[in-house]
């Protein structure tokens, strides 16, 4: 989706806080966070909310009542979201019984990110606010608006249409504390993965991360990590992670409708020693799994092969 779809809310700096302008300054980019930043808004424009209209899954991220962040799937044909004015947006599901996020978003109000892909055209908008229960589903008020560019997206396109709305297949959700070796293989062979983080006021953000087959390394049942490639600029989720080390990773099969959701620390290594050796890392970050939450084949659509984004760095197996 093209940042043009939204106009200016607030100036530059104003949109971020501490974490994410520490990191900034980090990483030496503070002015184009400044002018990218300017598209951020705290309105749903109409281009943006007929996007939304037209999606099969939302990924929502948010903390869980004992305080663990995970991002967590919502899945339904086109319509189950919309924008019915400019500060909302509604779903007619939230997570089933099972799902990590399912009884804090029963309660509510839960800060939430939530973030739409496209994978047919490559296309993404992300919002942030606040979720209440509203029926069968959540109402969510918006607090940030703005759209990403498609890099790292991989092109997919829908097989087989949408079971019934919701999140969950047939079966309980299977539960665990560390990566068993068939779930280790999943991730080691995944080419998109969601990532929740909040900052220290408890605002959440979710985000897309994309690459090659490989591009993220398991080391251990309870340990993988990622390079972090070039980007936006805005490093929201960067900036969580600098005052919040908990964040929560979705984990889509896409050729089944399963969905694997990891919960745990992540920590940046700004060492450019370890990113020179992974081809396109500006750094890496290690994650430590505390939760594994999977969900058999059933909850969402089904996408078939993946044509890989042009973006992608080259993944060294070796490094």
């Amino acid at each position: 989706m093209n940042t043009a779809m939204t106009t200016p809310a607030t100036e530059g700096a104003a949109v971020y806080h501490p974490g994410e302008r520490a990191v900034q300054r980090r990483a030496g980019v503070t002015d184009r966070a400044d002018h990218v930043g300017r598209s951020i808004r705290a309105t749903v424009p109409p281009v943006a909310a007929e996007f939304l209209a037209g999606r099969r899954m939302l990924v929502l991220g948010g903390a869980d009542g004992g305080g663990r962040v995970w991002a967590s799937p919502l899945t339904g044909p086109p319509g189950f979201a919309a924008a019915p004015d400019e500060r909302t947006v509604t779903t007619g599901v939230r997570p089933r019984p099972g799902d990590p996020l399912a009884e804090a978003l029963a309660a509510g109000p839960v800060r939430v990110g939530a973030i739409a892909v496209e994978p047919a055209t490559r296309r993404r908008m992300r919002f942030n606010g606040t979720a209440r229960p509203d029926g069968a589903g959540l109402r969510i008020t918006t607090e940030q608006v703005y759209s990403n560019c498609p890099k790292y997206i991989q092109r997919r396109t829908v097989t087989e249409e949408d079971p019934p709305p919701g999140d969950g297949g047939s079966s309980s959700p299977v539960r665990g504390d560390a990566l068993d070796g068939r779930q280790r293989a999943l991730v080691a062979s995944a080419d998109t993965f969601f990532v929740a983080t909040a900052a220290a006021d408890g605002s959440a953000d979710a985000s897309h991360r994309g690459g090659n087959p490989g591009f993220v390394r398991v080391t251990a049942p309870d340990r993988l990590w990622w390079p972090d490639y070039a980007g936006n600029s805005m490093y929201m989720t960067l900036g969580n992670l600098e005052q919040n080390p908990s964040a929560g990773l979705l984990f889509p099969d896409w050729s089944t409708g399963g969905f694997l959701r990891l919960t745990g620390e992540a920590r940046v290594d700004w060492s450019p020693e370890r990113s020179a050796a992974v081809p396109g890392a500006q750094r890496i970050v290690d994650f430590t799994v505390t939760g594994v939450v999977e969900s058999a084949g059933g909850s969402g659509p089904r996408w078939g092969a993946p044509e890989f984004s042009p973006a992608n760095p080259p993944v060294a197996h070796g490094a």
